[in-house]
């Protein structure tokens, strides 16, 4: 009888165990156990599911707005530092259909004085005109201001924390102080230059807004006493394949030039980021494993309740098998539930972070990611369905994992010794 209705036997008394009234102490106490199990499964990967997301969200937002200023693949000289031949570099480069565009820089340290206050600078020397085709945040320069940076002028365009920290605006002078001085009569002197303030820029990274300085590229080598360009900044069409694209330019051009990507120049930055992501999931996952291997307790609990049951439905035929399958549906039921709940909670607080965040900083009067500590200063979320699936893959795994040793002793229960006090 049991044999040809194996498969609904089981699942009902599965079930029928997992919803079981509470009308006793004990009961009430599996219960409350079987509960607690439940939502420390749901806890734990709904936890995941939100940390994984914002890290995602975080590393995503951070590459963005720093592709919008560094380049893609930048070429320099491994000799003299300067890129004398960089425009028949560019001709060469059209041998490459995946490099969208160039330009010339020149990128220099120097200190930047206002007053008594005094800063440390990354100069960069750009042609207003062709380094919009390459830096995105160049785009959204006013065209107004990119032609202000006219050669012999002097001026120049500073990011909006570095104007903020100094106190300058538009249309302030500044004191350039250049590295490398000159001999005078009164000994080395260093060399200074003044600049006039066009305008500002934002370009949502707190690194480079409060630091980079953009200046005609002619002034540029004027300042620094060069001959040419330090290098050529390209533009591809997928920031990915980056790498793959400078590894081939740097096999045609040679072992004159030194050619490096966006990847390599921000490595350990990168790393970081990963090694903590990955960090993250184990530490989680084992909030989860805890919170499954709660089950083992629960089952146990059930198993000794449930001894009699047991006993009668042996010696009404039912198989060892058939006993252990009811236990395994009970547990494994518990953790579906609470990885389906732990799925649902992650993914809604996931997608919007991006409103939960600002009520709770508004509601306890505090900020979670102050911009000058950190890269950026909301809180991010991507959500990415290969690290979701792996996520409710373990959580369901562990949680049947955590029903197979109780279930096996349920189906070893010897009906005799099980009915002899009943």
């Amino acid at each position: 009888m049991f044999k040809n209705s194996a498969p609904p036997f089981e699942l009902i008394l599965g079930w029928r165990y997992t919803r079981a009234r509470r009308d006793s102490r004990r009961n009430n106490f599996i219960s409350f156990i079987s509960g607690v199990s439940m939502l420390g499964i749901a806890l734990g990967v709904a936890a995941l599911i939100i940390v994984l997301s914002v890290m995602n969200g975080f590393q995503k937002e951070v590459r963005d707005r720093m592709l919008s200023v560094v380049s893609h693949v930048e070429i320099a000289s491994s000799l003299d530092g300067v890129l004398g031949d960089w425009q028949d570099i560019q001709s060469r480069l059209k041998a490459f259909p995946q490099v969208v565009a160039s330009a010339p820089y020149v990128s220099e340290q120097a200190l930047l004085v206002k007053s008594e206050d005094m800063r440390g600078a990354m100069v960069r020397g750009i042609d207003p005109e062709m380094e919009a085709n390459v830096a995105e945040f160049a785009t959204q320069l006013p065209k107004a201001m990119r032609q202000s940076l006219l050669p012999g002028r002097f001026g120049v365009i500073l990011g909006d924390e570095l104007a903020a920290s100094m106190g300058v605006s538009a249309g302030d002078a500044v004191v350039l102080v250049t590295p490398g001085g000159q001999v005078t009569p009164a000994g080395m002197l260093p060399r200074m230059k003044q600049l006039r303030v066009v305008g500002l820029f934002h370009s949502g990274h707190y690194e480079f807004d409060a630091s980079l300085v953009l200046i005609n590229i002619e002034d540029a080598k004027t300042l620094f006493r060069l001959t040419a360009p330090t290098g050529l900044r390209l533009k591809v069409d997928d920031p990915q394949a980056s790498r793959r694209i400078a590894q081939e330019v740097q096999k045609t051009l040679g072992s004159a030039y030194s050619v490096s990507d966006w990847t390599r120049q921000n490595k350990s930055w990168f790393a970081a980021v990963q090694v903590e992501k990955r960090m993250m999931f184990i530490i989680l996952t084992l909030i989860v494993a805890v919170a499954a291997f709660n089950l083992v307790s629960t089952l146990v609990m059930t198993v000794t309740d449930k001894m009699a049951d047991i006993a009668i439905l042996r010696t009404l035929g039912a198989s060892p098998l058939s006993i252990m399958m009811i236990f395994v549906v009970q547990g494994s039921l518990v953790g579906v539930v609470g990885t389906l709940l732990g799925f649902s909670m992650g993914l809604l607080v996931a997608v919007n972070i991006d409103v939960i965040v600002p009520f709770i900083e508004h509601l306890l009067g505090a900020h979670f990611l102050p911009k000058d500590i950190y890269f950026i200063s909301s809180m991010p979320s991507d959500p990415r369905f290969g690290d979701i699936a792996p996520i409710v893959i373990i959580s369901l795994a562990l949680s049947l994992l955590a029903t197979i040793y109780p279930s096996w002793r349920a189906s070893r229960v010897n009906p005799a010794q099980a009915l002899r006090y009943e």
